[in-house]
């Protein structure tokens, strides 16, 4: 058993966070910029609350943060009170939140100068994911840090992979968002087009989902699509947040990224139909407004 912090306890953060006590067995601390929620997760979990990250931090063997965005991530790390403020030499910073490379790298020069271990950790597999400890983990960072740590994620994870450096977590978690873009439009637009010949699509999808076209998408999200609702997982303002840290990346390293720029423009659409919490599968309203 470890002591454990950990930093944001929103939709991911607060069942992740939960699995670390309940599955992992830790001793947990945690700290959220809503203090009340924090104190609600420690009634239900048995772990600390604390007043701030650095609180939070403090003797801590595994500080884990998942929170908005690189501001954010900031903010609670490298802010007065924040976590660098508090961490012990020897322990070890895993950031789950999906942030850019660019931050990932500031985080582990921050966290050398304090003789303390660093991992970009995104995660995939959403709100179930995480409610079901069965998130997909993306890690940038050394091979040392990586085996002390793995088996501590391990505890909210059904997937752990060492992806290569620092902010290879990060360059991984922007290639799934690549791909979930492109993959949802697609999926989209076959259920429009097939509404629009006229098909049974249950019956279109038990057929093609067996064969190349099937995916994740497909098998979890046609029905709700079908019927038109769109609150089942990672909502539209997120994934926007995702693209635009794919975009920039894509600027720096010069990758042409046509299909996933026209759909980041279709997710904005979805925000003017006032979709901005709707789940991503939520392009197909688009079509069909």
């Amino acid at each position: 058993m470890a002591t454990v912090s950990f930093i944001g306890l929103g939709v991911m953060g607060y069942p992740m966070a939960g699995h670390l006590k309940t599955k992992g067995g830790h001793e947990l601390r945690v700290y959220n910029r809503t203090a009340e929620k924090a104190r609600k997760w420690a009634d239900e979990f048995g772990g600390t609350a604390c007043d701030t990250p650095a609180e939070a931090a403090k003797g801590a063997d595994f500080v884990f943060t998942c929170v908005g965005n690189d501001d954010d991530l900031r903010a609670v790390t490298l802010g007065p009170d924040g976590v660098l403020s508090g961490i012990k030499n020897g322990a070890i910073l895993i950031d789950n939140t999906t942030a850019s490379a660019e931050v990932a790298r500031e985080l582990a020069e921050a966290c050398a100068a304090k003789g303390c271990g660093f991992l970009d950790a995104p995660v995939s597999g959403g709100q179930a994911g995480a409610d079901n400890g069965v998130l997909t983990v993306m890690v940038g960072g050394d091979e040392a840090t990586f085996e002390k740590a793995s088996p501590v994620i391990d505890a909210y994870a059904r997937m752990v992979g060492l992806m290569g450096p620092v902010g290879s977590g990060q360059l991984t978690k922007m290639i799934n968002q690549i791909c979930i873009a492109g993959l949802v439009q697609g999926l989209a637009e076959g259920i429009h087009f097939g509404k629009k010949a006229g098909l049974d699509i249950e019956k279109v999808v038990d057929v093609i989902s067996k064969g190349a076209a099937g995916s994740w998408q497909m098998e979890n999200r046609h029905k709700t699509m079908n019927v038109g609702k769109y609150d089942y997982g990672f909502a539209v303002d997120w994934m926007r947040k995702d693209l635009d840290i794919v975009l920039n990346e894509a600027k720096r390293n010069g990758a042409t990224l046509p299909v996933t720029a026209l759909v980041d423009q279709f997710y904005a659409d979805v925000q003017a139909m006032g979709g901005n919490r709707w789940d991503t599968s939520s392009l197909l309203a688009r079509l069909e407004k």
